[in-house]
């Protein structure tokens, strides 16, 4: 386990230099596919997005079919949005619906690009110039000096103070020269005034929500660099009142839709999302707050069971101390993932060493999560100290599958949306998840059926029909597990509205922890549990037998 553990380390880091988080920065070299999910982000009022298209290479003769970006408002991530007929139809070219619908189409022979807004919306989009023509903008240039300003450093103000000495010792030719242009600048001062006002009446009229709310966004254009065959622009854009929600940003090349065709381009584009709160979306916000809780949950029950252990220690097995270390590194990585999302929303990306912690603590808490629901369903160390064949051909498959699905996550959590293995990992992590979960699940088949077998033919009938009675708890547990936190709430997310979609994460960590007592309580280390009876002749049988019938041993435990 510890040679896994440090491939998956590897694999982190390796794959975390490429991702910075909510400031996203994807790079595409000869990429054929004709739609590119970039991100999915929840907006709030005010929220913010930066697109920087750094370069954009297209192949010859590209003019006739339509390129550019798409931002819609959908209540699925990504891909999940497209229905098969949509995917047959490039979305720049028809769009259906009231929902609020925004396209960037490039026009490579005119240098621009034509917005198109769709449905009610009540957004701001500005454009965000290069260096070159920030001087024709006077809210441009007022930006820049204000950025300038904040990163002013020490030699920066003594080179200025030198300036102003040089400035007063040669004062007087200027203000002989300011005196010659005072006489005789009267034309130039009007026209300087009349400048000046119309500059001003523009950026009065900018931050003035009421005369730019509908379709202000509809038909604007942004202009385009070409340099060296590449093509660059970028925008700003801040959500509105009405258009907060869920949103997907897409690229589309969509000459690559029709069949056969096949044309790799090069993108290179930096995305950065923000909320009035931080750079976490609208789902994720509470988080960081919710898991720092449920640690602290996990660490109480951790404490608890522990306690319970030195309670009744000559009932205790090498699997209750198994099932305390679950408990402690499910709390442990918690608290890691509380810290890594904290960071995420006040810096933008996670803390390379908090974030390393997470994963090791993750990685630990999966291997132990099955291996301990494997071999409490095999019986191990409760009735039996040996493994069948069957029994280890199932871990020999299960903690490798369990290995694989913790590096499929690092990777998926660690990789922009938009490159090309993000969508094979998501599947890879899906597909293993599902086996590990079936796979668990043998152990307690068998055991339920080898103590329906030995309840007819041996002498311990009343003992093992508690015991079946117990395991077939144990399977149900398991199941309800399995099917509410891979498939109910996961439906409950895609029907909640955006906001809320952070109590996905919460139904998950509140069933894992009932999950968690009900597996405690039902094999807890007591005289009475029925699972720990251990007879060693037909005298300790026949009392079993008695006290069962009486009524005084564990009622279905």
């Amino acid at each position: 386990m510890g040679r896994h553990g440090g491939v998956g380390l590897a694999v982190f880091v390796l794959v975390l230099v490429f991702c910075e988080a909510r400031r996203h920065k994807l790079a595409l070299k000869n990429d054929s596919r004709f739609v590119v999910h970039l991100n999915t982000f929840g907006f709030f009022a005010n929220g913010t997005l930066d697109v920087n298209v750094l370069s954009l290479r297209l192949p010859e003769d590209n003019s006739k079919h339509p390129v550019g970006f798409s931002l819609y408002k959908s209540r699925v991530n990504g891909m999940l949005s497209y229905t098969a007929e949509e995917t047959a139809v490039c979305p720049l070219i028809r769009h259906s619906g009231v929902e609020p619908f925004f396209l960037f189409l490039i026009d490579t022979n005119n240098l621009r690009v034509n917005v198109r807004s769709y449905g009610d919306q009540d957004s701001i989009l500005t454009q965000l110039k290069t260096d070159k023509t920030l001087t024709k903008d006077s809210g441009s240039r007022r930006r820049r000096a204000t950025v300038n300003d904040l990163k002013v450093t020490v030699q920066k103000s003594n080179v200025e103070e030198k300036k102003k000495d040089a400035e007063l010792k040669e004062g007087t030719k200027e203000e002989k020269k300011k005196d010659a242009e005072l006489k005789e600048g009267t034309k130039e001062e009007m026209k300087k005034d009349a400048e000046l006002k119309e500059e001003g009446t523009k950026e009065e009229k900018k931050p003035e929500p009421k005369e730019e709310k509908m379709g202000r966004i509809n038909r604007l254009t942004l202009d385009v660099q070409k340099i060296n065959g590449s093509y660059s622009f970028s925008f700003h854009m801040v959500i509105g009142q009405l258009d907060e929600g869920l949103y997907n940003l897409d690229f589309h090349y969509c000459e690559n839709i029709l069949p056969g065709n096949n044309r790799p381009y090069t993108l290179n584009v930096e995305v950065t999302e923000k909320n009035p709160g931080g750079y976490l979306s609208a789902a994720e916000i509470p988080l960081p707050r919710l898991y720092i809780f449920m640690a602290g949950v996990f660490f109480i029950i951790a404490m608890v069971w522990v306690y319970t252990l030195l309670k009744h220690r000559y009932s205790v097995f090498k699997i209750h101390w198994l099932m305390a270390a679950l408990a402690f590194t499910k709390s442990i990585s918690l608290v890691f993932h509380s810290i890594n999302y904290h960071f995420i929303n006040t810096e933008g990306h996670p803390i390379e060493g908090w974030a390393v912690m997470y994963y090791i603590t993750h990685l630990l808490k999966g291997a132990l999560l099955f291996i301990t629901l494997a071999l409490i369903g095999t019986g191990w160390a409760f009735v039996k100290y040996i493994l069948s064949d069957k029994e280890k051909k199932i871990f020999m498959i299960v903690i490798p599958l369990q290995v694989l699905a913790n590096v499929a996550y690092i990777i998926i959590e660690s990789t922009e949306e938009g490159s090309s293995e993000y969508a094979l990992w998501k599947e890879v992590l899906f597909l293993v998840d599902l086996i590990c979960c079936g796979a668990i699940l043998f152990p307690v088949i068998w055991s339920i059926r080898h103590l329906q077998e030995a309840s007819s033919t041996d002498g311990k009938a009343a003992m093992n029909l508690e015991k079946l009675k117990l395991f077939r708890h144990y399977y149900v547990m398991i199941v309800c597990y399995i099917y509410f936190t891979r498939i109910i709430a996961i439906l409950l997310k895609v029907t909640v509205p955006f906001q809320w979609q952070w109590c996905y994460e919460f139904l998950v960590e509140v069933s894992t922890l009932i999950f968690f007592v009900l597996t405690g309580y039902k094999f807890r280390p007591a005289s009475n549990n029925p699972y720990l009876q251990l007879p060693l002749d037909e005298e300790d049988v026949e009392m079993d037998e008695v006290v069962t019938e009486s009524g005084s041993c564990s009622q279905g435990w």
